[in-house]
């Protein structure tokens, strides 16, 4: 799994992972786990999978570190 930081959280169920690299990952309520997305806050660390969702790449299996 890979690790990052979450930069950004909206109201409107999702947010981006600041991956350490120049493209941040975007990730969607529905792939958080282990805790509620509304628990999340902007510069936690989390574990998360590279995937692809229907407007490219996404995070899957969100958690907290």
């Amino acid at each position: 799994m890979a690790e990052g930081t979450i930069k950004r959280i909206t109201d409107k169920g999702f947010g981006f992972i600041e991956t350490g690299t120049d493209k941040d990952m975007f990730f969607h309520s529905s792939n958080v786990e282990g805790t509620s997305f509304e628990s999340l806050r902007e510069g936690q660390r989390v574990s998360y999978n590279a995937g692809r969702g229907p407007k490219g790449p996404r995070a899957e299996n969100v958690r907290p570190v």
